[in-house]
């Protein structure tokens, strides 16, 4: 299969072993990188730079905001494939709510790679090609070994508006309970910083699925506790809440769940330990992009165009 990856030129999380991954287990991937211009005028750039018909699937990770003002040549893509960590914005309150939706509803063949089990089981009610492979991390970030001399934090931005329940239940907890809201540069200092803390605080409220920051804690040896996105998500991922996770859906809850781990601390290595192991045997981004790999194996749906009063509807068909 031969595999075209077009991406940002410019990321806000290092996925570069994420692309390194995909090339390594495909037969043949290129990889292309678009400045923010050339992704808001992807018929430019295909015109000038691409032979469609030499790629058995064109993969494309960019901004979303540039993409679905482009669904007409989208449209013309052969082979088309999406691989989108953000489509979980579709179901919450968010700017973007219903427009993944939307914008996917234009292109109905065209399959679509997302990062929640809860996720692809949605968009696949809604009668799209939906796969999940969830999100990693890059397997610089590890356990050092270092002194765990912060006891409770959360590390990264509150600004979004997509993490407004997120940052209302930090800040809560902060004033309650004591835990600390960092901010690092990337790299070192984040890796570092993610080894001195025992008990990560994630606070991913109703997102649907587990963002990047997760999968990064657990492999540096932090006890993670998660927001609880149910059962099914749970199941598919391995989470086990007091085994290799601590899972909660209310501040009580995460504090009655904590106290004990506070006191034994022998118990709350355990669970970092099960945690740091279950992160490196499958969310290593090696390990996800082998898994891209496979969602692109099974045959794409055809599309199908009707013409009705002289208007084109988009269909697919088997």
């Amino acid at each position: 299969m031969n595999i075209l990856l077009l991406v940002q030129d410019e990321q806000r999380i290092i996925l570069e072993e994420l692309y390194e991954a995909i090339v390594k287990y495909s037969d043949s991937c290129t990889v292309l990188r678009l400045s923010s211009n050339e992704q808001a005028n992807l018929k430019k750039y295909f015109r000038e730079n691409i032979q469609t018909e030499k790629y058995d699937r064109i993969i494309l990770i960019l901004r979303f905001k540039k993409e679905i003002r482009q669904a007409s040549f989208q449209r013309t893509i052969p082979n088309l494939v999406f691989l989108e960590h953000d489509a979980w914005q579709n179901y919450a309150e968010s700017k973007y709510r219903g427009v993944f939706s939307k914008h996917y509803s234009k292109m109905p063949w065209v399959r679509i790679i997302c990062s929640g089990y809860t996720l692809q089981k949605k968009l696949e009610a809604e009668g799209f090609d939906a796969v999940c492979v969830p999100k990693g991390y890059a397997e610089f970030l590890s356990n050092t070994g270092s002194e765990r001399d912060i006891e409770m934090a959360f590390v990264g931005s509150l600004k979004s508006k997509s993490y407004s329940k997120r940052k209302d239940f930090l800040e809560d907890l902060k004033v309650s309970y004591s835990i600390q809201i960092l901010r690092t540069a990337s790299g070192e200092e984040y890796k570092q910083t993610l080894n001195r803390i025992r008990f990560f605080i994630s606070a991913d409220i109703e997102f649907g699925e587990n963002m990047v920051k997760n999968f990064e804690a657990m492999a540096c040896g932090c006890v993670l506790c998660v927001y609880d996105q149910g059962e099914y998500e749970n199941k598919c991922l391995g989470f086990e809440d007091m085994k290799n996770v601590i899972l909660y859906k209310t501040k009580e809850e995460l504090i009655r769940k904590l106290e004990p781990l506070r006191k034994d601390l022998n118990l709350a290595s355990s669970i970092a330990a099960k945690g740091q192991e279950l992160a490196e045997s499958r969310f290593a981004w090696d390990e996800i992009g082998r898994q891209v790999i496979e969602a692109l194996k099974p045959p794409l749906r055809k599309k199908k165009v009707k013409k009705t009063f002289g208007f084109k509807k988009y269909t697919w068909e088997n």
